[in-house]
């Protein structure tokens, strides 16, 4: 009994062991974009972009986003640049983010913007040209081409 017993928790801790050894590996992914917009109150803007990953992956992507607030103006960023949470494989980055941003410019325009979906997120940040200011929510969605 004893030596069953001794077996089946080798056979465990074994299995164990393998197990933690199978976790996927993650890549941390970035994204060059530009977007262009316009708000009064409702805001949108659309752009496209290149996300590309430490493990090698790459992808051309259009940008949407709709939303609202406290906003006013129009821009057009240039510049943008975007850092994803770690993921397992770039398909985890297309869909759609709750966002939360904060812009202010007049001339030369700058925005940040932080966004989640599920587990993963983003921060975007980037420079342009335009008149805006203000605080707004909305959606954005990445779409690979």
């Amino acid at each position: 009994m004893k030596r069953s017993s001794v077996l089946c928790l080798l056979a465990l801790a074994i299995g164990l062991s393998f197990g933690a050894r199978a976790e996927a590996a993650t890549t941390v992914c970035e994204m060059k974009y530009t977007l262009a917009g316009w708000s009064a109150f409702y805001k949108t803007a659309s752009g496209q972009g290149t996300i590309t990953c430490d493990n090698g992956q790459k992808a051309s992507v259009t940008l949407d986003a709709k939303g609202g607030g406290l906003t006013a103006g129009k821009y057009k960023i240039r510049d943008g640049y975007g850092k994803f949470s770690e993921v397992a494989d770039i398909s985890e980055l297309f869909g759609t983010y709750v966002q939360g941003g904060a812009e202010a410019g007049a001339g030369k325009s700058s925005g940040a913007s932080a966004m989640t979906k599920g587990e993963v997120s983003l921060a975007l940040a980037g420079n342009g040209t335009g008149v805006n200011l203000g605080v707004s929510f909305g959606k954005f969605t990445i779409t690979k081409k």
